[in-house]
């Protein structure tokens, strides 16, 4: 499945901004948002291809969001994939428990907007 439909959780206005319009340069309809309460009705409400997920957020954490919408006993976004993004450093059971949840997990310090591109071209 091609990805088209990407959501943006992510509090930080410059890393959003470059993201959202580097995504949308590149053909992808992007939705942002900044806080954790918003992107999780966001990814509930829409069926996006993917979410990109930062990990520390206002109102509710990353992680939590991973969890409300696939830890339960279904899965609330089954045709969605997730990428986790972070510049937070985690113990590896903390990483390791988000990384069962995702497709992905990413240090944001080290990705650059084409290298997103071509991680979501790998994907898709």
């Amino acid at each position: 499945m091609a990805i088209k439909t990407i959501l943006i959780i992510e509090d930080d206005r410059f890393i959003g901004e470059m993201y959202v319009r580097s995504l949308k340069k590149a053909g992808y309809d992007v939705d942002w948002m900044v806080d954790g309460n918003d992107g999780l009705i966001a990814a509930r409400n829409k069926a996006y291809d993917l979410i990109l997920l930062d990990v520390m957020l206002p109102e509710r954490r990353g992680s939590d969001i991973l969890t409300a919408l696939r830890g339960g006993s279904e899965d609330l976004i089954p045709h969605s994939k997730v990428l986790v993004l972070t510049n937070f450093e985690q113990d590896d059971e903390s990483r390791l428990a988000m990384e069962k949840h995702a497709n992905g997990y990413l240090i944001k310090a080290e990705i650059t907007p084409s290298k997103l591109l071509a991680v979501i071209q790998r994907l898709g």
